[in-house]
Order: C-alpha cells, then structure tokens, then sequence
C-alpha cells in the first residue's frame, strides 16, 4: 500500500530582483534538476519550521499576472516522496501540480516535508504533528507574497493530505478546499477496510482465512494505534501474529508508529464540521488506498453540518493517483477548476 507520488517538474526562476521582492527567496541548488513551466515562473524559499528545520518551499506566480491573484496551497500525501516534479507528469498527482501551475492563472504553493528534497530532517523518523507543524508555517509565508489574493486561496489536499488539509490553514481565510482521494474517518476504521481488500485480494487465502487475519487485525490495530504500541512490541506479545504483519517493528509505510497513533487521535468528524468554507471530494472508483467510505466520510460530515456545502464527484476507473489507463483522468483539472472559479463568483 503507498500513498504515492512520483517525481515532478520544474519551473523558471524569476530575475533576482523579483526573487527578492516575493521576500526571503533563495537560490536553489543549481545542481538539481528542476521544473520549468511555460506560464509560470518559481521562486524557492524557505519556512521553518517547529523544530527550526529549514523547510523547502515552492512558491509559482502566473507570468502574466500584473496584480493580485488567486493562489492554491497544496497538502500532499503520506510518503516521503517530493512535491517537486522536474521530469513533469509522470504520475497523475503530478499532473495535477503541472495542469492547475500552467492552466489555472493562480499562484500556487507548495512544500517538501522534513527529510524530503532540501528540507531539513528525517522524513522516516518525522511524526505527524512535526509535519502539521510544516504545513502550517508554510500556509503562514503565504501571506508575506504581494502577487497573492490573501482572500482567495483555495486548498488542494492529496490522499491523506486531503483528509487533514483544514489542520493547516490556522486562522486564516479560505475560499474552498478540494480533498482528492482522501480520507474523513477514523484511521483505525481506514485500516481494517484496507487490511481485508488486501487479504481478499489474496487468492491463496479463503473467506475463512480472510474472516480470521481481519479478526486478529482489530486487535493488533487496536494495541498499534489505540494503546500507542509499536508493532513489533505487539508482535512479541503475540508471537501468533507474527505472519499477519507485513511491515517494520517500528512503523509502517515508510513513517514511524507515532505518526499513524497521530493520526488515530485526529478527530476528522470535527474537523470537517466545523468549516465554513465550501468543499469538493474527488475519488477514483478503482481506489484500492482510499475506499469510497473514506472520501464519502467528508463530504457527508461537511453537508451533514451545512446542506449542500460539499460535492462529492466520482470518477469511473481512476486509481488512487485518479488515473485511468496511467494517465491523470481528463476531468480532473478542469473539474477543479470549474469548482473553484465558481467559489469565487460568490460574494
């Protein structure tokens, strides 16, 4: 199970004398390759963070804008895999990045977790909260760009990102969020739905074994993320557990165990139901990461508290990267784009 993204693109730097005016902007490592886009160009800067790790930032402006525009902040997914995409759409979350930086006329923003690309840490040994803490410095430096419509930012979340994106914003103002492929519900509940299609999956075990690992699965999950054990701290309690966990003792998917019992403690029913701002849920009917009970999740939360304020599309085919033959669904990006154009047409 990866909650993926592949490699990205790169994108023109500005002259320094622009760089210097979007405030604190820094040479990048000219010896990494980098993103270029036709209609933008790209400043990289810098956030730090709680901890005071420097944090990578990529900040793109319209060419052709000449005022303010409207901006988008990205929230990504789970692994520590670079927002930064140079070899261009080579995964439909990449796609995403590129088709929204070329197409939108926005300035969009977005972030390297710690340990990922030049930001500072270990993205294998970074906690939840340490990476909140991230996104939410990030989305403050927001406001420091004079190109950026402070009342007309919009949050795009991808895969688990969608699920917490509304964490990151703090208090300030935003015109819409879109959760794609993501997740409203417990982490626990997300986790057992997960663990049986990948045992159903298994054409080496029968219903009956299937019944049994799911049962064992409550359990183990519930001393993992509940009780705050480690996996392998289970597994030596329950040594007849030790076929049923395919992972490391300390973690899972490349993220320590504290980031997984985090995110078990988030209370995403909350969250959800307490914004004010509109919400669009996108998700791929061929998910096998996300369910279509996770991202329903969302939007159920949100128009159970305000009628109508969410939308919920699906999308026939479309993987977790909402790709469909490999290539990002052609829907997407203007959907989005339809979307949040429409947010701003509201006074």
């Amino acid at each position: 199970m990866r909650f993926v993204r592949s490699v990205a693109l790169l994108v023109a730097i500005s002259p320094a004398c622009c760089a210097a005016a979007w405030g604190q902007a820094t040479s990048p490592d000219s010896s990494r390759k980098r993103e270029q886009f036709r209609n933008a160009e790209t400043t990289y800067d810098w956030v730090t963070n709680a901890h005071g790790q420097k944090i990578r930032t990529f900040v793109t402006r319209p060419r052709s804008a000449s005022g303010k525009v409207p901006a988008i902040f990205f929230v990504g997914w789970l692994s520590c895999d670079s927002v930064e995409y140079p070899d261009g759409e080579t995964d439909g979350f990449g796609a995403i990045f590129w088709r929204l930086i070329e197409q939108s006329g926005f300035a969009t923003v977005r972030m390297d977790k710690p340990g990922v690309g030049e930001s500072q840490g270990d993205c294998v040994a970074t906690d939840f909260q340490t990476e909140l803490d991230s996104y939410r410095a990030a989305f403050d430096s927001v406001s420091k760009y004079p190109f950026v419509d402070q009342n007309a930012i919009f949050v795009v979340g991808l895969s688990n990102g969608g699920g917490t994106s509304p964490l990151t914003v703090g208090q300030h103002p935003v015109r819409g969020f879109i959760a794609a492929s993501s997740w409203g519900r417990t982490w626990y509940e997300h986790m057992l739905e997960n663990e049986r299609l990948q045992l159903t999956g298994n054409k080496k075990l029968s219903a009956a074994d299937v019944n049994d690992s799911v049962k064992a699965f409550t359990d183990f999950y519930s001393l993992y993320l509940i009780h705050r054990m480690k996996p392998g701290e289970i597994i030596a309690q329950h040594p007849e557990w030790k076929t049923l966990w395919y992972d490391a003792p300390d973690g899972q998917y490349g993220r320590p165990a504290a980031f997984y019992q985090q995110l078990q403690d988030l209370n995403l029913g909350k969250v959800w139901q307490d914004l004010n701002a509109p919400v669009l849920v996108i998700h791929g009917s061929a998910d096998t990461i996300m369910s279509q009970a996770d991202s329903r999740a969302i939007a159920d939360i949100v128009n159970r508290a305000q009628p109508e304020h969410a939308t919920y599309m699906e999308i026939n085919d479309a993987n977790h990267l909402l790709e469909v033959r490999k290539k990002l669904d052609d829907t997407v990006v203007p959907t989005m784009l339809k979307w949040m154009r429409k947010q701003l047409e509201q006074k």
